[in-house]
């Protein structure tokens, strides 16, 4: 049975300064996806850091930072039915090096951070991660 659940996408930087975003949402609302949240938000540090708290501890944190602080960021809460699995088949593997053809970074993507877009890789990542970016308000019904 198809459960329906919201997760969250980050366009990060580098769809933005390649003027990736209305595509990159068009393929989501082409594979059945809804925007249930959507707003152009500037990361701080501390959101960063607690966004990528498993990283925090590597030498590369701060390229990081630096990175996702270059423009700002598109966050969409988009439902759908698993739409967590479905949103990570649509974007592909982390290094867009590798990940294939007809995938968000396979087709678009540069490498391992310059790959488009975050997703949520759990269902109760989605959770915690939709509250981190946006209050009640910010998602519509």
């Amino acid at each position: 049975m198809k459960q329906m659940e919201t997760t969250l996408v980050l366009l990060k930087p580098d769809a933005i300064q390649k003027r990736l975003a209305g595509t990159i949402i068009q393929r989501f609302e082409s594979a059945g996806l809804r925007i249930r949240g959507c707003k152009l938000i500037v990361l701080s540090e501390a959101v960063l850091r607690e966004h990528y708290r498993h990283l925090v501890s590597f030498v590369f944190f701060p390229e990081i930072v630096a990175f996702m602080q270059s423009s700002p960021v598109l966050a969409l809460a988009l439902e759908g039915p698993n739409s967590v699995a479905k949103v990570r088949d649509l974007v592909g593997p982390t290094d867009s090096k590798i990940a294939p053809k007809g995938t968000l970074r396979g087709d678009m993507g540069d490498d391992k951070m310059r790959n488009l877009v975050h997703a949520s890789d759990s269902s109760e990542n989605a959770v915690l991660e939709i509250k981190r970016f946006f209050s009640e308000s910010e998602i519509v019904p």
